[in-house]
């Protein structure tokens, strides 16, 4: 059997072996507080990162210097090593996948915002805390990827046959969310209260666990993985939705709902202007098999570098344009305007404050919160620009597609969560 680290990049090597060494301190800490041995590593620990997150749940304790630069630190050596193990398990690199991935960004958003009304119980919360969130999220889609994956591997199928099946686990997938999170919600202070209407949580509840069976004739270009991930996604998001409409059933006065139309309208708007600007130029390339910033195969960047040619001229032409189109630059782009757009508007115009170190840094250095939301914008052409020079190996496709979700992980997620506690008033 081949040895998968001999595949590896050198830095996904390096990234696989520094995740492992924090996993086995991360084990050997806890363990140790379990037994109730006393050392310096469990404080630290305890001290750092767990407590704020425990205390977060309830307290709001947030982030201190040394838990923000670790979590910046892992979520990097986390897409470098999932890579290389995307990579070799065959998942499909294209666009297609961030499409499917799009879902959890918006549940990991949900979930924190039911979280911040204090619908779950006491022993839910803290899963949707951040960073635990975040962990929670990857969980989800793993369990749904590896679904997908199982059933396409499973023999020669039909391909018919084969969407029931992905389907099927879906459905199963979305039920088991749809117990464990409205048991919680059903357990918890505010539905044990007089007057909470629970009637949206039922109604989205259905819609979701049927969501496969309705959606049976769409996704149909996605590969099983992909459509077992997104129909996952889907319907989760869809259980925390319900959840957050019950609350704005229950509390009707409090809901403030013009922050939805521009933190929301705004970045979409900017995110189809994209699309259409660059969509021409995209499918030129198409139509020679080529896609801007993804270099053929066997090809590395210093052979590009070196090489003349009618293809490459044409490919450095359009490359500007062409990215744009791509769901890796028009959703993380307008992912940072959300969030810019959200963190003005909550804190000028709401009296909300910033937990985050470098952004409220960043806030007090220019007495506004609004100047946050321009250095989100100039980022997010930052980001552009990156995404239009930047020249991926046909083998770091799946890293392409990772720091795309990453950076809608840490743009666009918060975002979505600032304004759905602006609209619910929480």
């Amino acid at each position: 059997m081949a040895n998968p680290l001999e595949e590896m990049y050198d830095y996904e090597k390096w990234a696989t072996n520094a995740l492992l060494l924090v996993g086995g301190l991360l084990f050997g800490g806890v363990t140790l507080n379990v037994l109730g041995i006393e050392n310096p590593l469990t404080d630290f620990l305890y001290q750092y990162y767990l407590d704020p997150i425990i205390g977060e749940s309830s307290s709001d304790v947030g982030y201190n210097t040394i838990n923000t630069l670790t979590y910046a630190a892992l979520l990097g050596l986390f897409a470098l090593a999932l890579a290389a193990w995307l990579r070799r398990l065959g998942i499909d690199p294209s666009d297609a996948t961030i499409l499917a991935l799009v879902p959890y960004v918006f549940w990991a958003a949900f979930g924190e915002v039911v979280e911040d009304a204090s619908m779950f119980n006491a022993t839910l919360e803290p899963y949707f805390v951040s960073p635990g969130i975040h962990f929670q999220t990857a969980v989800w889609v793993v369990i749904a990827g590896a679904a997908g994956y199982r059933i396409a591997n499973s023999g020669s199928v039909a391909e018919e046959e084969l969407r029931t099946r992905v389907d099927s686990a879906a459905t199963l997938l979305i039920g088991l969310q749809l117990v464990i999170y409205y048991l919680s919600i059903d357990s918890g202070s505010l539905a044990s209260s007089e007057g909470f209407n629970a009637l949206p949580m039922a109604l989205f509840g259905i819609t979701a666990f049927l969501l496969p069976t309705l959606l049976k004739g769409c996704l149909t270009s996605f590969t099983p993985v992909q459509r077992s991930v997104c129909l996952v996604g889907l319907g989760g998001s869809l259980v925390l939705f319900g959840a957050l409409c019950s609350y704005a059933a229950t509390f009707p006065d409090d809901l403030t709902l013009w922050p939805l139309a521009v933190v929301i309208g705004l970045p979409a708007v900017l995110a189809y202007k994209m699309h259409q600007i660059g969509l021409p130029a995209a499918s030129e390339l198409a139509e020679r098999g080529f896609v801007a910033g993804i270099l053929p195969p066997s090809m590395t960047e210093d052979e590009y570098e070196e090489l003349e040619s009618p293809d490459k001229d044409l490919i450095e032409s359009l490359r500007n344009k062409a990215v744009m189109a791509s769901p890796a630059v028009y959703l993380a782009v307008s992912g940072q305007l959300l969030d810019g757009l959200a963190t003005g508007i909550g804190i000028q115009e709401f009296g909300y404050y910033e937990k985050h170190l470098l952004s409220a840094e960043i806030i007090k250095t220019f007495g506004t919160a609004y100047a946050f939301t321009g250095i989100k914008l100039v980022l997010g052409a930052l980001i552009w620009y990156v995404f239009a020079r930047l020249n991926f190996e046909h083998r770091q496709q799946h890293l392409r597609i990772l720091i795309a979700v990453v950076i809608l992980a840490v743009g666009m997620a918060p975002g979505l969560r600032d304004v759905g506690r602006l609209a619910l008033g929480v």
